[in-house]
């Protein structure tokens, strides 16, 4: 068995005195595991660091195998993200995030939104309000994506300002205020085709969005705990805003 691929880095792990087993994010294999003889070399290791972008040689025996990794450099970011705080939660929390799908399974929307993603991490905003849009576009892929198109009682696109935690559906302004203490806040960025960039505000709301279904229809069931890298990357995103105010204010939240 053998395919070539193109990849990017999630982790890694030692494997005998001069090895380690690669864990990437493939464009058409998925998440996949794989041995590279040698990885611990002084030349491969700054290749096989999380964050790199890299070209990949697959072989094995038969298909459910390990099997092996030939690898090439196409990117190397992991010393940029190194030097960002922020980075190396989100980083961390992108690979925990896709650690919670089925390995070898095809996921090609991730691969192409985690490549855009890493060419960003080491700016805090924009890092913010991508990992954000990531983690919905996981849970759609694990089947209980949000539907935050149109409200759900009326149908309008418009001023959609809350999501109604049993369905996952859009709520607009006018018909979720009677119930807006039981409804989760929809922050306006992440409407479709808003143009907006979110606030502190606006990505803590976002944040706890997300997280309330990962809750409700990940962790819980499989009785799991959240990545503690997230938590960190809020974290460091608080403190990225309070060492520069001007980033939290970029833009209004819509209210």
């Amino acid at each position: 068995m053998e395919w070539r691929d193109e990849g990017i880095i999630i982790g890694s792990r030692k494997h005998g005195e001069t090895s380690l087993i690669l864990e990437v994010m493939t464009r058409a294999h998925g998440r996949h595991m794989g041995i590279v003889r040698g990885g611990r070399s002084r030349r491969m290791q700054p290749v096989l660091q999380a964050g790199n972008r890299v070209d990949l040689v697959w072989r094995a025996r038969l298909d459910e195998h390990l099997g092996q990794f030939q690898v090439e450099p196409i990117e190397q970011n992991a010393a940029r993200l190194l030097a960002s705080g922020t980075a190396i939660y989100a980083l961390q929390t992108l690979a925990a995030h896709l650690r919670l799908l089925p390995e070898r399974d095809r996921h090609t929307p991730l691969f192409e939104t985690l490549a855009i993603i890493i060419a960003h991490l080491d700016e805090p905003r924009a890092a913010a309000e991508l990992l954000v849009r990531f983690e919905l576009l996981v849970l759609d892929e694990l089947g209980f994506g949000l539907d935050l198109s149109c409200c759900a009682a009326t149908g309008t696109v418009l001023d959609l300002a809350y999501v109604s935690p049993k369905s996952g559906r859009a709520v607009s302004r006018i018909a979720g205020e009677p119930w807006r203490d039981k409804l989760l806040p929809l922050p306006a960025f992440l409407a479709a085709g808003s143009g907006l960039h979110g606030d502190e505000r606006a990505l803590e709301d976002a944040f706890r969005l997300t997280g309330f279904f990962f809750d409700r229809h990940v962790y819980e069931p499989r009785g799991i705990e959240p990545p503690e890298t997230r938590a960190g990357f809020l974290t460091a995103l608080k403190r990225s805003w309070r060492d520069d105010p001007q980033a939290s204010t970029l833009n209004e939240y819509a209210q």
